[in-house]
C-alpha cells in the first residue's frame, strides 16, 4: 500500500497521530506535498464525506477526521505556500443574523475545506453588512448562507439583497442551507443553489469554482 493510500485511511479512521507521523515520513521519502495533500488528506475526507451523504458515518466520525486533516494540513502548509500551491476557490461562510447554530455550518466547513477550498468563516449571528465587508475584502467565489431555523431563513434573502445593493451579486455564487430550506425557498430568493447537507455543499461549490 503506499504510503498517500495509507494517509487516506488512516484519516478516515481519524487517527490523528498516525496521519501526522505518516505525512512527515512521506516528506522524508521526497513526496511532494501537494501530492501528499491530493492523493492522501483530500482523497480521504472525499470518501469520508460520501460516506456521510451515504448515512454510512454520522457527524462523530466526520469530526475526528477532519481533525486528523487539519492537523496533517498544518504541517504542509509550508511546503504547499513554497511550491506556490493555492486553494481551488474561496468562500466566504457564515449563520446568518440571529441564528446561533453552528455544527451544521461547521461542517459545511470542513467538508469545503476537503475539497481544496479556502474557508472564511465568519461564525454566528452573522449581519448582511458583515458578510458584504467580507466579500469585498476577500473576493470569495462564493458566500454559503446557514439558517437553522424557520425565524431567520429570512435573512438570506436579506444578505442576498445587501450584496445586489453593494453591486456584488453578480460576481459570486450564493448556496443557502439548513433544516427549514428548500430548493423552492431557493428559488423564491434567487440564490444559486441550495444542498441538503455538507457533502453535496462541498461538491456543488467545486463545481461552482472548477467550472
Amino acid at each position: 500500500m503506499s504510503i498517500t493510500l495509507q494517509i487516506s485511511e488512516s484519516l478516515q479512521k481519524g487517527r490523528l497521530k498516525d496521519v501526522k507521523e505518516l505525512i512527515n515520513k512521506a516528506l522524508e521519502e521526497g513526496i511532494a506535498a501537494d501530492v501528499i495533500l491530493n492523493e492522501g488528506l483530500l482523497a480521504g475526507m472525499d470518501i469520508i464525506g460520501g460516506k456521510f451523504k451515504r448515512n454510512e458515518v454520522y457527524v462523530p466520525e466526520v469530526l475526528i477526521a477532519a481533525r486528523a486533516m487539519n492537523a496533517g494540513a498544518e504541517i504542509l502548509k509550508p511546503k504547499l505556500v513554497d511550491m506556490g500551491v493555492k486553494a481551488i476557490g474561496k468562500v466566504v461562510l457564515c449563520t446568518v443574523k440571529g441564528d446561533l447554530h453552528d455544527i451544521g455550518k461547521n461542517l459545511v466547513k470542513m467538508m469545503l475545506e476537503g475539497k481544496g477550498l479556502e474557508v472564511i468563516d465568519l461564525g454566528i449571528d452573522i449581519s448582511a453588512e458583515k458578510v458584504v465587508e467580507a466579500v469585498k475584502t476577500h473576493n470569495p467565489e462564493i458566500v454559503a448562507l446557514s439558517a437553522l431555523l424557520t425565524t431567520t431563513m429570512g435573512e438570506q434573502k436579506v444578505v442576498i439583497d445587501a450584496l445586489k445593493e453593494a453591486g456584488l451579486r453578480d460576481q459570486i455564487k450564493v448556496m443557502i442551507g439548513g433544516a427549514p430550506v428548500t430548493q423552492s425557498y431557493a428559488d423564491e430568493i434567487g440564490a444559486d443553489a441550495f444542498t441538503p447537507d455538507a457533502a453535496t455543499c462541498a461538491e456543488v461549490a467545486k463545481e461552482f469554482v472548477v467550472a
